[in-house]
């Protein structure tokens, strides 16, 4: 888990305060006086894997330089219920302004950390990782892709500029499959890796054959990816994709995989249960 830059994210940070705030807290000015102080605790209602922590501070801090932000759990940590994960304290105006934004975000985070580490663990003994997709929310990327690696999980590229990916898509403006990974091939550096979707043992060999990178295994059953693996014979690292659930993770796992993609850990992942109870101070 690479720290994550915060530098990059104060547009985001900002974009998703002024949504909620607008031109103020019309509740807080009207009830709660200017200079009340008050302090506030995030503590976890389930069992969860902490991510967003520092995200959060920097959120904080961008709603009042002033408040006062302290961490209790680290992200990566897997903390039960009841746990005191951070705490906040200052004027009562400001967490108050702060509460929902910082909850949606650390929510949504411990959520896809939480997910991810329960695929991770599902597939522990065998060689093969779990790796995230672009299928996350509009915005949210660089904190979906870094909660993932929270919960012990891989990011993916990160979106369509660091790397190939030729789908069907891409395919049916091609002659063949070869021809695409040339195209490729002659249009980045060499650096820059080129992987292949396929549907079929005929179109794994033919992508290996053209030189792909890695493979990618669209929706195949746990037995044609057995054969996949045999056939490939350690040429070309594997990547499963589609359908794949904490049910049936394992199967593909233990079939000899390298890589196995999952867009539930960021496109329809629950948001986890967590509090923020504020008292005067």
């Amino acid at each position: 888990m690479h720290p994550i830059d915060l530098q990059l994210l104060r547009d985001t940070l900002l974009a998703a305060l002024r949504e909620d705030v607008g031109a103020g807290d019309i509740t807080s000015r009207a009830t709660i006086r200017p200079d009340a102080r008050g302090a506030g605790r995030y503590t976890s209602k389930q069992p969860l894997v902490v991510s967003g922590i520092p995200v959060v501070g920097e959120l904080v801090h961008l709603v009042d330089p002033s408040l006062e932000f302290s961490a209790s759990a680290q992200d990566g940590a897997a903390v039960p219920a009841g746990t005191a994960i951070a705490g906040i304290t200052g004027s009562a105006q400001s967490i108050l302004i702060a509460e929902r934004t910082s909850l949606n975000i650390l929510q949504r985070m411990c959520g896809i950390a939480s997910l991810t580490r329960q695929f991770v663990d599902r597939i522990q003994g065998t060689r093969a990782r779990i790796i995230d997709t672009r299928k996350t929310a509009p915005g949210l990327r660089v904190l979906d892709k870094y909660a993932v690696t929270c919960g012990g999980g891989m990011n993916h590229r990160v979106g369509l500029f660091d790397a190939v990916l030729i789908k069907n898509n891409h395919l049916i403006f091609q002659r063949s499959i070869a021809h695409a990974v040339h195209a490729a091939r002659s249009h980045v550096g060499h650096l820059v890796k080129v992987e292949v979707e396929v549907r079929s043992l005929d179109e794994l060999r033919m992508a290996i054959d053209a030189g792909a990178d890695v493979v990618l295994l669209d929706n195949f059953d746990h037995a044609l990816t057995h054969e996949a693996v045999k056939a490939a014979a350690g040429r070309a690292p594997l990547e499963s994709s589609g359908g794949i659930t904490l049910d049936n993770v394992r199967g593909f796992a233990e079939a000899g995989v390298d890589y196995i993609s999952v867009g539930a850990l960021t496109h329809s992942v629950p948001a986890v249960d967590i509090h923020l109870q504020v008292t005067p101070k």
